[in-house]
């Protein structure tokens, strides 16, 4: 089956000048550039930065003001119909037909992504049922799975069809860590394959570990592009850790970006984001990627 056997082929998105004003005027997404190319690629911003915009774009449901965007070099204006046939799609509101069994959901999907053949899409159903964990759930009305169990069900009717491109929008949102854990190791699995599997969110723990490349989206404009490790380079000599009491601690949450706060007997332990502070008790720590994402959001809202 798909999971099992590597592709023959890459897949490429190629994105240029790509711009969306509303109706209303305002500038959703601002001369986007961006090559994706196979594996895991993380968009990460805030909300409002215009994420969704660019996703609704990309599965053709919204179209751009101005610029192009090709896949394999189909034409997204031209070729929707061809780049829909690619396509997986997990949008971050995933709604299900209230009177549809878990299974009966899937089998529909299934039909829409093409599989015709009703013995070949039982099997499919019942296969992708067990991946996600969801066999024994089978019978149960879709509406009344638990969150992380639809979401487990969403992205198994994304990739049901065995698309190309699987494009998934804050998809851990309202999740419990252990589900979120099964949901990011399930794309983690699928990543290893020739295919694209884009990830929409801004919780930056969604990507910190299976994301090989990543755009930081902020104001509708792309502000960071590259591998995780480059944008942590960023915040190397900015992140530090302190032991302060409570009052100290007030004024320090004032001035800086604190991105973890740990109690003790005396006072607090904290680390935060920020340039020289000039204290004796400050101790510069290697950054990660949360570290990284806020301080260059915070150097972002410096300009603004």
């Amino acid at each position: 089956m798909w999971l099992n056997q590597a592709k023959l082929f890459k897949v490429k998105i190629e994105i240029r000048g790509l711009n969306k004003i509303y109706p209303n005027g305002k500038q959703a997404l601002s001369e986007i550039n961006l090559t994706i190319e196979n594996g895991m690629f993380g968009l990460l911003g805030p909300n409002g930065a215009g994420k969704s915009s660019l996703i609704r774009i990309l599965v053709t449901l919204l179209l751009p003001s101005s610029g192009r965007v090709t896949v394999d070099r189909l034409d997204l204006m031209k070729d929707r119909g061809m780049i829909r046939q690619m396509l997986g799609y997990l949008p971050q509101d995933f709604r299900f037909f209230s009177k549809l069994k878990t299974w009966e959901f899937l089998d529909y999907a299934a039909g829409l992504a093409g599989i015709k053949n009703k013995t070949v899409r039982i099997a499919r159903v019942d296969e992708w049922l067990d991946k996600v964990g969801l066999f024994d759930a089978r019978d149960r009305q879709a509406n009344n799975l638990s969150g992380g169990m639809k979401r487990r069900l969403g992205i198994a009717q994304a990739l049901i069809g065995e698309p190309r491109i699987i494009i998934v929008d804050e998809p851990t949102t309202g999740l419990d860590p252990e589900e979120r854990i099964r949901f990011r190791n399930i794309l983690s699995e699928l990543s290893q394959k020739d295919i694209i599997i884009l990830l929409s969110t801004h919780i930056v723990g969604d990507i910190s570990s299976v994301c090989h490349d990543l755009a930081l989206l902020h104001n509708g404009m792309i502000r960071f592009n590259g591998s995780p490790e480059k944008l942590v380079e960023k915040a190397r000599g900015h992140v530090w850790q302190v032991f302060t009491t409570g009052t100290e601690y007030d004024l320090l949450k004032e001035k800086y970006a604190v991105t973890s706060t740990i109690p003790s007997s005396d006072g607090w332990e904290i680390q935060l984001v920020g340039e020289n502070l000039g204290m004796n008790t400050a101790l510069p720590i290697e950054p990660n990627l949360e570290h990284a994402y806020v301080y260059f959001m915070d150097s972002l809202s410096d300009l603004n």
